[in-house]
Parts: C-alpha cells; sequence; structure tokens
C-alpha cells in the first residue's frame, strides 16, 4: 500500500535520515517498518531568512499495515490510489499520407515520439538545424553578429527553449506532465528534476535530451528532415491536401503545426492561406543582470552561498497604475543574456543557464503586459507587427550589427543615459551601448517598468538602485497569435490542420507546449490506423 505525505519539513543541515524517520514517525511505525521511501518533491521554504528549510512530499511503502496510524483528519497522509496507465486505443479510418510535424520543438518533440511510439511513422519537418550544426551557428552569431534567418536561438532542433534555462516548471495539471518528465528523466536529464519543486534541466543536457530523442523517434519509423521549410499549404474546399517544403510538394492529410512563437513567415504564409488567427496578449520589456551573490543574499541571507541551495532565484509582480501587469518571467540564475533575433535588423534578447548555474550574474525579463488595444490595424497579425516595430528601434538604437542597448536601472529610472558600469557587468554578446531605452519601448511599457522597478526594490534591496543592468529588449515572451480549434484540436478553419504549443497560443513553456503537442498526437490516433 503506498502512502502519501505532504508537508515534511527538515532543517538545511539535517540529513534525509532525518526525512525518513519523520516519515515513520507521522504513520506511527519505526523507520524499519518502511519497505520503499521515495521523493515526490522537494521545495526551499526561505521564508524566514535564518531558519531556511527543505518542505518534502515523500512516498511509502510499508509491509506493517497493521501498524498505521492513518487518522482520518491528517490531510497530509493519503492513500495512493494505484493508477494504470490509459492506453491510446487506434481509430478506424484509413491515412492516405503519413503524419506530418511541422516544428521540433518540445510541442512537434514529443508529438513525433507519441506518434512513433505508436505504429504511425511521422515525417518531422525542422525549418533549422540538428542541434549539433545549430550550436555552432548560434554560437557564431554571438560572436560575430551573423544572423542565420532559418537557424538560430529561435529556429531549430529543441525549439527555442534549447537556448534558455531548461525550465520544467509549469501551473498545468495534466497527467501527460509525468511522461515529460519521466521522458526527460530517460533521454538524459538530471534525477532531480523528478522531484524539485523548480526543476531545470539546463541548457547543456538539453541538448543531449533532444538529440536522444530525435534519434527514438527515428529508431521507431519516423524521419526527420532538416533545414527543411514549411512554405505553404494546398487546401481544397477547407481540407488540408499537401504541404509545399523547399519548394516540393509532399501529401499530407493530417498535420500538427507546431512552428513556436517567432514563426513569422509561418504566420504570414497561414493569413494568406485564410487560416483563421486571431490576435493575442504577451508581454514586452527588458532582461534585467544582478550580481548572483547580491540575489543569495538578500533571499537567503546568511545561508546565501549554502551547497544544498544552490544560486537563489526570484519571482517578482506588481500591477501598475493603469492595471497592466509588470512582472519577472524565465529567470535565470547564474546565467546570461543572449541574443535572440530571427529577423534582419531586429533586435531581441533572452536569457540562458547552464546546469550548473554557475556565472556571476543572474538575470531575467521583467516585462509589461501589451494586447490588442496597444496593436495598431485590424489583422490578426497586428501583435506580431508591434513587436517588429519595437525590435527595429532596439537595433537602431543599438547601432547596428545586433549590439544591444544597455542602461543601469537606477539611471533609467532617473531618464539619464549611463556612462559607466558598476560591479555588475552585461553578458549580452556581440556587444552593448549605453543607451536610453526607453527610445525602444512602447511609452506604456517605460511607465510600467519604471513603477514595477520602484517596488521590486522594496522587495529586493538593491535591485533598483544598485548596479544593476537593464538590456533591451525582451519581445518574445509568448505568440502574438491564438489560432482557435475545435474540440479535437483541429484549426476551425481548416480539416487535418493541428495547431499546437506556444505557436498556436496554447502553451507557455517547455512541459505545457510538449503536453500539447501530445494531446494533438492523441487526436489523430484516436482516428486513424496506424500508417
Amino acid at each position: 500500500m503506498a502512502i502519501r505525505i505532504n508537508n515534511l519539513v527538515i532543517g538545511i543541515d539535517e540529513n534525509l535520515e532525518k526525512l525518513k524517520g519523520k516519515a515513520a514517525k507521522r504513520l506511527g511505525i519505526s523507520k524499519g517498518d518502511i519497505k520503499k521511501f521515495r521523493i515526490l518533491k522537494r521545495s526551499i521554504d526561505a521564508r524566514r531568512k535564518n531558519s531556511i528549510r527543505f518542505n518534502y512530499t515523500v512516498e511509502v511503502l510499508s509491509p506493517a499495515e497493521e501498524k498505521l496510524k492513518l487518522e482520518s483528519t491528517d490531510n497530509d497522509v493519503k492513500i495512493q490510489e494505484n493508477t494504470t496507465k490509459e492506453k491510446i486505443i487506434p481509430g478506424k479510418e484509413k491515412m492516405n499520407s503519413r503524419p506530418i510535424i511541422v516544428g521540433m520543438g518540445p510541442a512537434g518533440m514529443f508529438a513525433g515520439l507519441v506518434l512513433a511510439k505508436n505504429g504511425y511513422r511521422p515525417l518531422v519537418i525542422e525549418r533549422g538545424e540538428k542541434i549539433e550544426d545549430r550550436t555552432k551557428t548560434v554560437e557564431q552569431f554571438w560572436d560575430t553578429g551573423k544572423l542565420n534567418l532559418e537557424s538560430n536561438v529561435q529556429f531549430g532542433e529543441g525549439g527555442a527553449g534549447t537556448f534558455s534555462d531548461g525550465k520544467l516548471t509549469t501551473r498545468i495539471k495534466d497527467k501527460r506532465c509525468n511522461f515529460v518528465l519521466d521522458t526527460f528523466l530517460k533521454y538524459g536529464a538530471p534525477e532531480e528534476i523528478a522531484y524539485d519543486g523548480k526543476p531545470h534541466i539546463g541548457t547543456d543536457n538539453l541538448k543531449i535530451v533532444v538529440k536522444n530523442i530525435r534519434n527514438r523517434i527515428v529508431e521507431l519509423g519516423g524521419k526527420i528532415l532538416f533545414n527543411s521549410k514549411l512554405q505553404d499549404l494546398i487546401i481544397e474546399n477547407r481540407e488540408l491536401k499537401s504541404l509545399i517544403v523547399n519548394g516540393d510538394e509532399i501529401p499530407c492529410s493530417n498535420l500538427i503545426l507546431a512552428i513556436g512563437h517567432s514563426s513569422r513567415d509561418t504566420y504570414e504564409m497561414l493569413f494568406k492561406r485564410k487560416v483563421f488567427m486571431e490576435p493575442k496578449a504577451f508581454a514586452v520589456g527588458v532582461r534585467v543582470e544582478h550580481l548572483q551573490h547580491m540575489i543569495d543574499v538578500r533571499q537567503y541571507g546568511k545561508f546565501a552561498g549554502h551547497p544544498k541551495l544552490g544560486h537563489a532565484d526570484y519571482r517578482l509582480t506588481y500591477r501598475d497604475r493603469n492595471g497592466r501587469g509588470v512582472y519577472s518571467f524565465c529567470m535565470c540564475p547564474g546565467g546570461k543574456v543572449v541574443a535572440a533575433a530571427s529577423e534582419e535588423g531586429e533586435l531581441v534578447t533572452n536569457g540562458m543557464s547552464y546546469y550548473s548555474r554557475n556565472l556571476d550574474n543572474a538575470n531575467s525579463a521583467v516585462v509589461v503586459t501589451v494586447g490588442g488595444d496597444d496593436f495598431q490595424g485590424n489583422s490578426p497579425l497586428k501583435g506580431m507587427e508591434f513587436q517588429r516595430h519595437y525590435e527595429k528601434l532596439a537595433y537602431k538604437l543599438g547601432g547596428g550589427g545586433y549590439t544591444a542597448p544597455v542602461q543601469l536601472i537606477r539611471d533609467f529610472l532617473k531618464e539619464e543615459v549611463s556612462t559607466k558600469l558598476g560591479k555588475v557587468k552585461p553578458t549580452y554578446r556581440p556587444g552593448y551601448e549605453f543607451r536610453d531605452l526607453k527610445v525602444c519601448l512602447p511609452p506604456e511599457v517605460v511607465g510600467g517598468l519604471q513603477e514595477g522597478f520602484t517596488n521590486f526594490e522594496k522587495k529586493i534591496k538593491g535591485y533598483a538602485k544598485g548596479d544593476g543592468i537593464i538590456t533591451g529588449i525582451e519581445t518574445r515572451t509568448s505568440a502574438p497569435v491564438r489560432i482557435p480549434r475545435r474540440d479535437n484540436l483541429e484549426s476551425i478553419s481548416v480539416r487535418g490542420l493541428y495547431p499546437c504549443g506556444e505557436g498556436a497560443g496554447y502553451a507557455g513553456g517547455i512541459i505545457s507546449a510538449a503536453v500539447d503537442g501530445m494531446k494533438a498526437a492523441e487526436n489523430i490516433i484516436e482516428k486513424y490506423k496506424p500508417f
């Protein structure tokens, strides 16, 4: 009988045997009566800086059932129900052609894996390079400013998340999340992602995992074409018939569209082909850098640097006088700010961390929500054009060559151009220049950031008044469009088209995108026979 125990607390310097003892005591048995002991979740409780603790959820198996004291009033002790994995039952319709997936980010990757495991031999089309080649191309861009329009931080195997922190946190409650985590573990992710309250893989480990999943899809009969760009859809009577890829026509009656949030030329093609889309709110702002040591001290007090804690992160939120949300996003402890452009003459930033998170700076996006009323025109792509406009301003402000504009936070608040750095050195490559960042940001975002930074200073001393640096700009927080779907996840306007993941406006991170890709694949499986 499996028993789940929540809220077991141990001090920072106590070992896990202490935890096991507390679990036994809670159940009224001895440690020797515990046959199996497994940590399900671990989080840090740092609300009291002088008494930082770990909070655990554990699973216990014990043959000594007669000894167990399971009080019904103890809400932290639950009998685990035996759950059996639901098998997907294939449909009976015959496929005219193998299912195709466009995009090898988390949504496309897990859609491909699910289809391949069930005998559907998917064809995956990815405009960018495989991860080994993509990494070299991206490094060249960061060193020289030479941008590859088809393979970059946004496009290529693994998706945009490959050059990030590899965060695996999600707010969705879906049983498929466990499958995603288990898959990552199976193909090379660190063990602690299974139980850590804020799991991350790191960009270095994520590249290994991505490659291993790719190889598994191929082993199961799938095929992956890199450097292969979707150029057009052939649609007849609102039904998908084929694709144009690199100038060639490929028969296709079932397409999982997992393009990510930055495939603007694909959005334009979909609009031209009358695929129904609608504008969606997102957020715009800057990348913020502080010394990681400062963040550690502010969050952990005297325990800063403790080997069990690692580097601290933060999550900050504020609502400005106009009701706009201002918040930190994609916080990367011990990481760096990276150039993340995907179009010529447009500048955008992102954050990245390796698994060790051992670099000098902490970075995070700090962004302000923008929506329909902020965008000009009536096109469903007006949010995308809004992004483009300000990315072009940032590129021009930086002086070209993807050099980024930077400013000390305290100078941004005083509306003064910075003239020298303090202790925090910008990590952005290929270079930076001191500029007035309000020139490349929407006025409503400038106001929100100024209010937000002032508020964040009250929460983390030194956040705004210290040597913190902002780098412009961050615009790719989520897709600027949503592609509406039916209950079976098909596009409402084209039969056989399954938009999914971040690019379709239905996900916000690695886990949720992977889950959405799986759901799209399952809908195809439930309708058709294996191909």
